[in-house]
């Protein structure tokens, strides 16, 4: 089973992109995305950028593991 957690791209080389999850940063190629943009949120999967979520959607995302992470 995977878990998709969103990150935000915070800097853009080429096709490449430093994407923070929750303080951890990752490379991530973003060749799939179409215009990826700093700050953006996107879904990362084995390497690859491969969709994006809207902020609202990744803070969600970040609450509820935070609630799991609590119990």
């Amino acid at each position: 089973m995977c878990l998709a957690v969103p990150g935000k791209i915070i800097s853009i080389d080429g096709s490449k992109a430093i994407v923070d999850f929750g303080g951890i940063r990752r490379k991530a190629d973003i060749t799939f995305l179409e215009e990826p943009k700093i700050g953006e949120y996107v879904i990362v999967h084995v390497g690859f950028a491969i969709q994006k979520v809207e902020e609202e959607v990744a803070k969600n995302t970040y609450n509820l593991l935070a609630e799991m992470e609590d119990e």
